[in-house]
């Protein structure tokens, strides 16, 4: 197979950076185990406050984005359409952004924090409601703020302004042609290596608990050969499902994961303490907007404690090094959807939906566990967190068929993960196509498999996790200038380019009740068009770029840069019609027409036009800036 589908230098480079920390934590598990630990303690210890306020700060960009003017740009051409569903895409990020993490602490953390809270009595009402508060605090708005603000970097660059679908595409605003360098490869292979310990070291958590569940409810023995084996189907099943690409294998069950999900959930709240459950979920919901902004800001910093430590900075530093991944996997399918539709999408409901799940589990544990089970569940999350969901299942009728359900349930979530994975490790090394050959997504997908395997076995976990923890740190710095390029390129093209909605209402009302005629259009063209085209030329010419020309063919005008040379620039401006609608004012009037026309702006020979009617030379002038900067940064 041809190199030209990889980036070589991501590729090879991120596949020995991965051969060689796992060699060197397999060859020496204990030590490699405390070297990360106690550099994961440090980072946390020393930029503990660093992680606080950036999440702060991700959370205020992306709300700010979502519901200032920038919300209502697309990611995309202002033509496009969504790629995918809404409900499919809501399943999609959701099984990819939280799958595991939700079956294996769904009950697990709110009995944890239940018995051992930060600040109130263990095992009382107190501490019960405290618990629930900080589970929701832990994967609520500022979790998906995380994942939302790498995602919606990349999808604007990749699919509004032409860019690979690669981290390094979101710096470019701040580093220009230094993206296609040895600094933007350091940033992929950075993101490759990330996403690959980040997911083996989620995969090994998920087939614990599948081989735990199968052990308790079935007797199969926890052993090696099990775990492995578990390893080796799931992996096949996602192989299966990454070849066949996110639009069928990875939508597919994703959408069956998500109405598993839904069925155990309405069992649950259906033969637990329902009306309970309901009166808890409005009461977590009021505590949690009430300690919102003093448990976004909480350090502890009077009152130094552990808990800290091992929660929330935890949280934030693992959210923070799963980004990558999940950011890459929500851009990818996240094509035509308004920055506005994307906030909400991935902010608000996969929280709401989150909420709804940990309250359903986490307020009928805790309820079991103050009654029926009378202090059983909480003994099962202290002795192995990866059997307390299937304990916990035993208080509820047809324990064996929901502990059936809930393995088969975590088997998928496995697989989603996995699949997404390697399609994005895959879209990564391979400098942003997607087209890229089978072996490549096979690759991806054998070395996932590989690695969770490898340290499952040699008892390598630990460190890994530890080692992707200590990750996040530097990562945390390029989100925020993500965050910068972000906010800079959305308020350039704001202030640049007029949008469709932002035209006076009068000429809105115009141009769809009384469409131009060519004569308007060729008018326009020779007004303001000549102008924006003459002005940018001047402007090269001044700068020395005087290889540039303009050629003027009948109604037709185009600005060329490098004519000499193979890659040249080239922006044409030139009347175009389009079908009138038959429901149109126009229609009804006597001088009936068929047509409308429109000034079109065509790019480098692509056919894809934008509509420039009605734009002021400055607008068409910024619009041109904005082509030549992408061809100059090389997309």
């Amino acid at each position: 197979m041809s190199a030209s589908h990889i980036n070589p230098r991501v590729f090879w480079g991120a596949s020995a950076i991965i051969a060689a920390l796992l060699i060197t934590t397999l060859a020496m598990p204990g030590s490699a185990d405390q070297a990360f630990k106690a550099a994961q303690a440090w980072a946390i210890d020393t930029f503990g406050w660093f992680y606080i306020a950036s999440v702060a700060v991700f959370l205020v960009v992306v709300l700010s984005l979502g519901f200032g003017p920038a919300g209502r740009l697309k990611l995309g051409p202002d033509d496009s359409e969504p790629d995918f569903p809404y409900v499919s895409w809501l399943a999609m990020l959701f099984a990819a952004g939280m799958g595991i993490g939700l079956m294996y602490f769904a009950v697990a953390e709110p009995i944890q924090h239940y018995i051992s809270p930060p600040e109130a009595e263990s095992g009382t009402i107190t501490a019960a409601r405290e618990a629930m508060a900080i589970t929701f605090h832990h994967y609520g708005v500022h979790a998906w703020a995380i994942y939302a603000l790498v995602g919606l970097s990349l999808a604007y660059f990749t699919y509004r302004k032409d860019l690979p679908l690669t981290l390094r595409s979101g710096l470019s605003p701040l580093l220009g042609k230094r993206i296609n360098g040895p600094l933007g490869d350091a940033i992929d292979i950075f993101a490759v290596c990330g996403t690959v310990f980040g997911v083996s070291t989620s995969l090994g958590f998920g087939v614990s608990q599948m081989t735990a569940g199968l052990a308790y409810e079935y007797a199969v023995p926890d052993s090696t050969v099990t775990k492995i084996a578990v390893i080796v189907i799931v992996m096949g099943a996602a192989t299966l499902s990454v070849l066949s690409g996110a639009d069928r294998g990875i939508r597919r069950l994703s959408e069956l994961n998500l109405a598993m999900a839904v069925l155990l959930m309405l069992f649950v709240l259906a033969l637990g303490p329902t009306l309970f459950l309901l009166r808890a979920l409005v009461q977590n919901f009021g505590l949690y907007l009430d300690h919102f902004v003093l448990r976004t800001f909480t350090l502890y910093a009077y009152e130094p404690r552990a808990w800290m430590a091992d929660w929330t900075l935890f949280y934030w530093a693992w959210w923070i090094a799963w980004s990558p991944f999940v950011g890459m996997f929500i851009a990818r399918i996240s094509r035509g959807r308004t920055i506005r539709e994307f906030v909400i999408g991935v902010l608000f409901v996969p929280t709401a939906f989150t909420f709804l799940w940990m309250t359903v589990f986490g307020n009928t544990a805790i309820s079991l566990d103050l009654g029926t089970a009378a202090g059983g569940i909480a003994q099962a999350v202290q002795a192995d967190l990866s059997t307390a969901l299937f304990k916990f299942l035993e208080y509820l009728p047809g324990a064996s068929v929901t502990a059936t359900l809930a393995i088969a349930l975590v088997g998928i979530f496995f697989v989603t993960s996995a699949d997404s994975g390697a399609l994005v490790i895959d879209t990564l090394a391979s400098g942003g196509r997607e087209d890229t050959p089978r072996w490549q997504r096979i690759y991806w997908c054998v070395l996932l498999g590989v690695t969770a395997a490898l340290l499952l076995v040699m008892g390598g976990l630990g460190a890994l996790q530890a080692a992707t923890l200590l990750a996040a740190l530097p990562f945390c710095f390029i989100m925020l200038l993500l965050a910068v390029g972000l906010v800079r390129q959305t308020n350039a093209d704001l202030a640049g380019v007029a949008l469709p909605d932002e035209a006076p209402m009068a000429e809105r009302l115009k141009r769809l009740l009384v469409p131009a005629r060519r004569g308007e259009i060729v008018r326009q063209l020779a007004g303001n068009g000549d102008a924006a085209l003459r002005s940018v030329h001047e402007a090269l010419q001044k700068e020395g770029w005087a290889d540039s020309t303009i050629e003027v063919q009948d109604d037709q005008r185009t600005l060329i840069l490098g004519a000499q040379s193979e890659r040249a620039f080239t922006y044409r401006l030139t009347p175009r019609s389009r079908p009138l609608a038959a429901y149109t004012a126009l229609e009804a009037s006597e001088e009936r027409r068929s047509k409308a026309w429109f000034l079109a702006a065509e790019t480098n020979g692509n056919a894809r036009y934008r509509d420039l009617t009605g734009f002021t030379a400055e607008q068409i002038a910024a619009d041109v800036l904005t082509q030549l900067e992408r061809w100059r940064l090389g997309a």
